[in-house]
């Protein structure tokens, strides 16, 4: 059984003193998690917000209708010129997001600080 996307923002800085937007989920991201990950995501200052990271650490799964959704943030974020970088993807994940090309949009890590110190 599908469990319930849950997405909260997060602000940080990155090392070099810049201000990171997090969006942390929670749950399973399927076709229903439109307002999680998308709401969340247009609902970040467009002009304020120039750097985004992706939490997936407590992302128990995402089909494929999901990653239509992760895709979609991902092309709203390049079109507004920001930043994209996730991190805590399962090793199948790291795969399947690899070989749908979100790669090309968004670097992915194995955790928050690495993600920070990419920038």
């Amino acid at each position: 059984m599908q469990s319930e996307t849950k997405s909260r923002v997060d602000q940080t800085t990155s090392p070099g003193g810049q201000p990171v937007t997090v969006l942390r989920f929670e749950g399973d991201i399927a076709s229903t998690s439109k307002d999680a990950v998308l709401g969340a995501y247009q609902g970040l200052p467009k002009n304020s917000v120039k750097t985004v990271l992706l939490d997936f650490t407590k992302v128990d799964y995402i089909n494929s209708s999901g990653i239509a959704l992760v895709i979609q943030l991902l092309m709203e974020a390049t079109n507004a010129g920001q930043k994209v970088l996730a991190f805590g993807l399962s090793a199948h994940f790291v795969k399947v997001f690899t070989m749908v090309g979100i790669t090309k949009y968004a670097g992915l890590f194995p955790g928050q600080t690495e993600a920070l110190a990419a920038l």
